[in-house]
């Protein structure tokens, strides 16, 4: 599985990422079916997996319940096997997100995160938006936060998981070093974001790559793969971040990856 660089770091990270809200939250989910939160050994067997699969990169958030705890816990020494990715400003609690983007609280939200996770950086960090992307990243405070974070070196690189076109450029604008958007062969709105990336070399991370298990095959069409292929026709696409629990699933998107030559 080929690798590529995170914005401004000698960071490398797979095509594909293990997302692990699965690990920690099964409520509020937009996911076809419910299901039950993976007991520890299957946490650490689909980890295991995961690295001989290639992966490195594993995507969480104080937004996915127990996520970060879980993971500080089961990873143990293993922990600098990984890239970590994490994220501030959502909060999740009794079925409900709150958001608060203040400088104060997002330097706070990260020392939490650094806690649960038992390790004294994260690889990237981005703000988790909750749809005024522009006023979060112009009017809060939390960019200058995250610019501060850096500096003190307990994130290594900074960005924001965006919901509008409007903000990915902005983030772009500002020299954020990543952003994560929607995109697939389904949603293309946010096309504009990866073309100014691919300009200013701003890593794009894609959530929703796979439509969260909604999409449909027809006539035996492998959609992973298609989506895949169609995602990594554009150069600043850097990593695909798609969750699961399931070992069968997760060598499927290794396996359609790899077909599809990203």
């Amino acid at each position: 599985m080929k690798r590529r660089p995170i914005h401004s770091t000698d960071i490398e990270v797979t095509s594909l990422a293990l997302g692990t809200v699965k690990f920690g939250r099964n409520q509020g989910v937009k996911y076809p079916t419910s299901f039950d939160l993976p007991s520890d050994d299957n946490i650490l067997s689909l980890l295991d997996e995961a690295r001989e699969l290639g992966i490195n990169f594993l995507d969480t958030a104080p937004a996915y319940g127990l996520s970060e705890e879980r993971l500080g816990q089961l990873l143990g020494s293993r922990r600098d096997d990984w890239i970590i990715m994490s994220k501030a400003g959502e909060e999740f609690d009794d079925g409900e997100s709150t958001f608060n983007f203040s400088g104060e609280w997002i330097s706070q939200s990260v020392d939490r995160t650094l806690s649960r996770l038992r390790t004294d950086r994260v690889e990237s960090l981005l703000l988790h938006s909750d749809g005024n992307d522009l006023d979060v990243l112009d009017h809060s405070g939390a960019v200058d936060a995250l610019f501060a974070l850096k500096d003190q070196g307990k994130i290594r690189s900074h960005g924001i998981s965006t919901k509008t076109v409007a903000g990915g450029l902005r983030a772009i604008e500002l020299g954020l070093d990543a952003v994560m958007i929607t995109y697939n062969p389904w949603h293309t709105e946010e096309e504009a974001i990866l073309d100014a990336a691919a300009k200013t070399g701003t890593s794009v991370f894609l959530k929703k790559a796979l439509g969260s298990g909604w999409f449909v095959a027809e006539d035996g069409e492998d959609l992973v793969e298609k989506s895949f292929r169609f995602i990594f026709e554009k150069p600043a696409a850097t990593s695909v971040i798609a969750g699961t629990i399931n070992p069968e699933h997760l060598r499927h998107n290794v396996e359609a990856m790899e077909r599809a030559g990203a």
